[in-house]
């Protein structure tokens, strides 16, 4: 007697973008039937009661567009498919698994509030047909339940949070990707483009298809050539924009084309078998390691993008002046280090990261501008948004999270451009107007005589702005603000 063919398994695909080291697709294609792969795009109930899915910015949009384009031609190549449907996820699942006679569907976790409220909709839904859910953890190194203090709570300082997650060992080895996987033909699926996730009148997107190619193998490619190239000397030359010394990973991690863990066993083998690069590998696994923190905190924190960690900062004097955020926003301070930033991040969808925490402390010190504006502007223009640490990098530099810097701290544009991009070569690139400036003067252009300004081709006021606000005065009326909330 003939044994019956497995029956087809679904694996939902979220912000886990790749076939390699991924739980719910290993699980599925083990099973031996069918595998049907599906993205949806779920826009609706944004706006409902929290927990809220934050819809993604435009840079975002553009990334996920092109990272679905590659999954879909590595599904390809395996075989099978990746349907594309737009709506409520919990419905087309329940539908699409109804409707395939699924065995079972299998998804990875998302360990944030309004992720797991989504799953719970998707799991009751499926037992209404009788259909399994597996749900696997994927996207951090720990999950959240396993680092807490004697109160039940998530740590709030990085330095004894990451502690506890090195004790805990490594994190489980990486799982291959399947090498072939059967499909079922004749699916509906969306047409990618009908999506729109890709700018149109305008097309701003033309410094992001230059600059990134995004993807599994390209996450893949740019981790081994870091680790190979440019680890040595990490810990130090990490802080230099003027350089190209970190690995560009951040945003292939935020669409999970890589996982936290390859990420870690490839950087811990490096280390095992050059022990020059030791140091420059513990650093660079504590940077994965802050955003493991911020995803702890987001977990506990679901509305981490809009409250203030510490409530002594609900009654702040933000100013609001929209000239002068406009100003920030399209890299029109007059301070070089700053605008070179944003004008980098309009351009590329990144900002080297030392420069971040300049334009931050900039608008929430200098300009005393809410960080919440600054945080919706990098949720739009950023590649690499990420939920958890976009508000957690903010509140840092406001002073108003977690494990915060001190109020006291408002970063010099001027000594910060000298320090970290010493010759100029940074602003040089993105602030043309200025690239005939010798370097003692680049990164302070109105210290300038004016015979200095006239050779190189400067014109304070016109070709070039004068600065927005003075250093110190900036700083004395930011310290006086946070003086009401100490």
């Amino acid at each position: 007697m003939a044994t019956a063919s497995p029956r087809p398994c679904i694996v939902w695909f979220r912000d886990d973008l790749r076939l390699s080291d991924h739980p719910a697709l290993h699980f599925t294609a083990t099973r031996g039937g069918p595998v049907v792969g599906i993205y949806i795009l779920d826009e609706e109930g944004q706006t409902s009661c929290p927990p809220q899915r934050r819809p993604l910015g435009g840079a975002a949009r553009w990334w996920l567009a092109q990272s679905l384009k590659s999954l879909q031609s590595d599904l390809a190549r395996c075989g099978s498919t990746l349907l594309l449907r737009k709506g409520s996820a919990a419905a087309i699942i329940a539908g699409l698994a109804r409707d395939i006679g699924a065995d079972s569907v299998a998804w990875n976790d998302i360990a944030t509030a309004p992720y797991r409220a989504l799953d719970e909709a998707v799991v009751r839904a499926l037992d209404d047909i009788g259909v399994p859910s597996r749900i696997f953890p994927s996207d951090l190194l720990v999950g959240p339940e396993s680092v807490r203090n004697k109160e039940g709570r998530g740590l709030r300082v990085f330095t004894p949070f990451w502690k506890r997650v090195l004790a805990l060992g490594d994190p489980p080895k990486t799982l291959p990707a399947p090498k072939k996987l059967r499909s079922i033909d004749d699916l509906q699926s969306d047409d990618l483009a009908s999506w729109q996730l890709e700018p149109h009148r305008p097309d701003w997107a033309g410094g992001l298809r230059d600059a990134w190619t995004p993807g599994e193998a390209s996450a893949h490619t740019l981790l081994a050539e870091f680790l190979e190239h440019r680890i040595a000397g990490y810990a130090t030359r990490r802080d230099r924009p003027d350089r190209d010394a970190t690995s560009r990973l951040s945003p292939h991690l935020r669409f999970g084309e890589i996982s936290p863990r390859q990420i870690w066993h490839a950087a811990r083998f490096a280390a095992a078998e050059r022990s020059a690069i030791a140091s420059d590998v513990e650093k660079f696994l504590s940077e994965l390691g802050w955003r493991e923190f911020c995803r702890h905190l987001l977990f506990d924190v679901p509305d981490l993008a809009e409250r203030n960690l510490q409530s002594s900062f609900d009654e702040f004097p933000w100013r609001d002046d929209d000239t002068v955020l406009k100003a920030w926003q399209h890299g029109q301070t007059g301070y070089p280090i700053v605008d070179a930033g944003m004008r980098e991040l309009w351009c590329t969808g990144v900002m080297h990261n030392r420069v971040r925490m300049v334009v931050a402390s900039f608008l929430v010190k200098h300009l005393l501008i809410d960080w919440r504006l600054g945080e919706q502007w990098f949720w739009d223009t950023l590649v690499d948004a990420d939920a958890g640490s976009n508000p957690a990098n903010w509140q840092w530099v406001a002073g108003s999270g977690a494990d915060a810097a001190p109020y006291f701290r408002v970063f010099n544009p001027i000594l910060q451009g000298e320090k970290f991009d010493p010759d100029g070569d940074y602003v040089r690139r993105w602030v043309p107007e200025l690239s005939r400036l010798p370097n003692m003067l680049i990164h302070q252009p109105w210290t300038a005589t004016p015979i200095e300004l006239s050779s190189a081709g400067v014109i304070l006021g016109a070709t070039y702005p004068t600065p927005i606000v003075e250093h110190k005065l900036g700083r004395e009326r930011a310290l006086a603000a946070y003086a009401t909330t100490r």
